[in-house]
């Protein structure tokens, strides 16, 4: 990997990875220029998910990536210039709090094409021509992962860690919720979040004190979508003896034994779809600038699989699945606020 540091254009450093694969027939090679979300890589969570995704479209599409983890706002937005001046085919941005650095960027470079996962319109619904908001249904996945929750429980009590409180977290909340309520309706459900600020989602201590006090209430399953503050409730699981859910990516290597399972937010699927589309010299804009990706096409799901089996009665896990049948087919509609 090699190190460059932009100190003329005040960045943080931007990172490369070697030469690229060759680019297969009916494509060509594009640059991906991709700009990590608070905290970084490392989180074995949403922008470890979003690094898969770029490492794959230099493997499999011969894309030539560069990525840049920036340290607050003015990176953000010096970031995304950085890469629009040097004429990257695709721009991406990783996290909501990006969302108005993005359409300003894009707005002042129109020839370039920008993606933003969990982009959030602006206010009058005008998402700039250049730009595509990628998002998920998060209340779905996190629907599955409160079903089998609530088969899991045994004090018909769970939990939900959230980092910032707003309305993206709120349908991991909401979902999570209404699949509790699927299998077990007498279950209480204890929500808490760990902030009103970015910083909520990196900040482990907090998490780890949100949820002592949960299982010490008598919850003895926690779901997190918190981001790195996550591992603080992995933590306190392990001390109490208690489970936890992990979110975005596959968490059980976190904290074997304590990770029965996790929601799956394939931010990775989201990131190679943008690439493969610009190596085939197209564009898809969604509805009026907005991707969406749920159960039905892959974007969010739960690992059901591998060192979890032996925590998971497969009759729950049976249970599950014919829910996410239901959500497929449209017979059930998950709230998402």
């Amino acid at each position: 990997m090699v190190l460059a540091a932009l100190a003329s254009l005040a960045l943080p450093a931007r990172r490369t990875e070697g030469a690229p694969a060759a680019v297969p027939n009916g494509h060509r090679r594009v640059r991906v220029g991709l700009v990590f979300d608070v905290g970084g890589r490392g989180d074995k969570s949403f922008n470890d998910g979003a690094y898969e995704g770029l490492m794959r479209a230099r493997r499999e599409l011969g894309a030539e990536v560069e990525y840049v983890e920036p340290a607050d706002s003015d990176d953000r937005a010096a970031a995304l210039r950085m890469f629009a001046s040097r004429g990257f085919d695709r721009v991406m941005a990783i996290g909501y709090v990006f969302s108005r650095d993005v359409d300003e960027v894009a707005r002042d470079n129109p020839d370039t094409e920008f993606a933003c996962i969990d982009y959030a319109p602006p206010e009058d619904g005008r998402v700039p021509r250049n730009v595509v908001g990628l998002r998920f249904r998060e209340e779905e996945g996190s629907f599955l992962v409160g079903a089998l929750a609530g088969l899991h429980s045994r004090s018909h009590a769970v939990g939900f860690v959230g980092g910032m409180d707003i309305p993206l977290i709120r349908r991991f909340e909401h979902g999570y919720t209404a699949g509790v309520r699927a299998t077990c309706p007498a279950c209480r459900v204890v929500a808490s979040y760990a902030g009103s600020t970015p910083s909520a989602f990196k900040d482990p201590e907090k998490g780890a004190a949100l949820a002592t006090a949960q299982y010490a209430s008598g919850v003895d399953v926690i779901f997190h979508a918190s981001g790195s503050t996550g591992h603080g409730v992995f933590v306190a699981a392990q001390r109490f003896h208690r489970a936890a859910i992990g979110v975005d990516a596959d968490q059980h290597d976190e904290m074997p034994g304590v990770v029965i399972t996790s929601m799956l937010k394939r931010v990775d699927v989201a990131i190679f779809n943008v690439a493969r589309d610009a190596s085939l010299g197209r564009i898809d804009r969604g509805d009026h600038g907005i991707r969406s990706f749920g159960l039905v096409d892959g974007g969010v799901d739960y690992v059901r699989t591998g060192p979890h089996a032996a925590s998971l009665d497969p009759a729950h896990i049976a249970r599950v699945e014919a829910l996410r049948g239901e959500v497929v087919a449209g017979r059930v509609r998950v709230p998402g606020a």
